[in-house]
């Protein structure tokens, strides 16, 4: 690991800034064989994500999963690749750079916006640099995750804690936890489906699908399945919509084990066959759009609901960095950094008398 346990270009007069960290999941860097094994390696090997105990994950690990699946996942991600690249990270780019422009040129308290992936590029470690570089007296980290799991937001954290763990400044940090019933999310949400009816129609049913987990892990204690159940529950009531026009679902399920239940691909089984002819799909969980909405529900869902009967499937896009998720987020962010008091003061005045207070005091720079 990189040291970061110094600075030598620190100045007494420099302009100290707040940074604000995103973090999404992450990205093979390409849609080959080889790109997905380096990424399957290094997501999966997370405890956080795969719990089993280590000596025999790794055998399963690398024994198999290594050897079969990075192929089939490459061919998905084939499908869903652009000109930009991985879905997932130009839209998280373009999400970290509609929030750039809302703090550029503030008078007081400096705030730089940085994103980084909890596994591949951009690195978790190269963005804190990046903004230790900067001057970063405080930092604000925010997963892109709205409710939380310890599989994606404490995987979080703990790399955050083994990175700035070799810092010898480290700076006051504050940690979003979650925001699944924030009101500017829940009416974000609101938004892009109702654009969406009124520019495609309204289907019979509306799913609200979320990434699963293993139910054993709800049991022990991740609050998750509650926080997807209030986000759908809330979203339903600023719909307005009545319980028989909505359901809440769970996909991306793995292994053999029972994940949270019921299964998104089960549900739209049942509803074909019972005569329901169209269907309307939003995943709140995700901020942005990637391989698990894209490919999974957008193409490999929608081919299983038209299969067994179903005549109409729209997909109904992630928030991705439409105007209202700025907001929503940008308004979250203020709320924090309204927290911290007092603010950062970083007008030059007040950064000469610093330098001349530690120079006084000895100091060398």
């Amino acid at each position: 690991m990189t040291d970061l346990r110094s600075n030598p270009d620190f100045q007494h007069d420099a302009a100290p800034c707040t940074g604000v960290l995103l973090v999404n999941l992450g990205t093979p860097e390409a849609p080959t064989t080889k790109a997905v094994r380096d990424f399957l390696a290094e997501f999966l090997w997370d405890s956080r994500v795969v719990d089993i105990a280590r000596p025999l994950w790794w055998l399963i690990l690398h024994g198999v999963i290594l050897r079969i699946r990075p192929a089939k996942v490459a061919k998905a991600y084939q499908s869903i690749w652009t000109d930009d690249g991985s879905p997932l990270l130009s839209v998280s780019r373009r999400l970290t750079a509609a929030l750039r422009q809302r703090y550029d040129g503030l008078d007081k308290g400096r705030v730089e916006i940085a994103l980084a992936m909890s596994y591949g590029k951009p690195a978790i470690e190269h963005a804190l640099r990046n903004l230790q570089e900067k001057g970063m007296r405080r930092l604000l980290v925010l997963p892109l995750y709205p409710q939380y799991s310890s599989t994606t937001t404490a995987a979080v954290f703990d790399e955050l804690s083994r990175v700035l763990s070799c810092w010898r400044w480290v700076p006051d940090t504050r940690f979003v936890q979650h925001y699944h019933d924030y009101p500017a999310y829940i009416e974000a949400l609101a938004s892009s489906i109702r654009e969406h009816w009124d520019t495609k129609g309204r289907a019979e049913r509306l799913m609200m699908s979320f990434h699963g987990i293993p139910e054993r892990m709800c049991r022990a204690g991740d609050p998750y399945y509650c926080e997807c159940a209030k986000t759908a529950r809330l979203l339903a009531d600023k719909l307005e919509l009545n319980d028989d026009q909505w359901k809440l679902t769970f996909q991306s399920r793995f292994g053999r084990e029972q994940w949270l239940q019921p299964y998104t691909d089960a549900t739209l089984k049942d509803w074909a066959s019972q005569g329901v002819r169209s269907v309307d799909v939003v995943c709140p969980g995700f901020s942005a759009d990637c391989l698990e909405t894209l490919e999974e529900i957008n193409e490999l869902n929608r081919d299983l609901f038209l299969s067994k009967g179903g005549e109409q499937f729209s997909y109904i896009p992630a928030l991705n960095d439409r105007a209202e998720h700025v907001d929503a987020l940008a308004e979250l962010i203020d709320a924090q950094l309204r927290a911290w008091q007092p603010a950062l003061d970083s007008s030059p005045e007040e950064l000469a008398r610093c330098r001349q207070r530690a120079l006084a005091d000895g100091a060398k720079q």
